[in-house]
């Protein structure tokens, strides 16, 4: 989760004009392996990124908030199925596996773009050095 939020403040604080990603598409598109739901350029996901990032951190609060649990009550009230109690820790594993993959892809998406947007500046920089030569 630290990984996650030291790469997302990485990229906010580097990142200071999104708009050179539009028209930019990740490496890995290019070499013929297509994305889920179609192509996005890297603006888009500079976006997207930007806005599960407070997602990630109210639901992280609310984990951590006692008071924040929302439904638990709800929840209690639910007498558990037979067997359904040791498959608890089971879910439990499965779900926080599932968390900890969406996690790590969200970190390497964002190290990614931001690694592409520090190449799309140096080359600006080559291009305006080269020019003004």
């Amino acid at each position: 989760m630290e990984q996650y939020f030291s790469a997302t403040q990485k990229m906010e604080q580097e990142v200071m004009f999104p708009s050179l990603l539009r028209g930019v598409f990740p490496q890995q598109e290019r070499d013929g392996e297509a994305p889920e739901g179609g192509p996005t350029d890297l603006y888009e996901r500079y976006q997207l990124l930007k806005a599960i990032k407070p997602m990630v951190e109210r639901g992280l609060a609310s984990v951590t908030d006692p008071g924040s649990s929302g439904d638990a009550e709800g929840d209690a009230e639910v007498a558990p199925v037979d067997g359904a109690e040791g498959n608890l820790e089971e879910r439990l594993s499965h779900h926080v596996n599932g968390l900890q993959q969406v996690l790590t892809d969200l970190t390497k998406n964002t190290k990614a773009l931001t690694r592409r947007y520090s190449q799309i500046l140096e080359q600006i920089n080559l291009s305006d050095d080269q020019s003004s030569s």
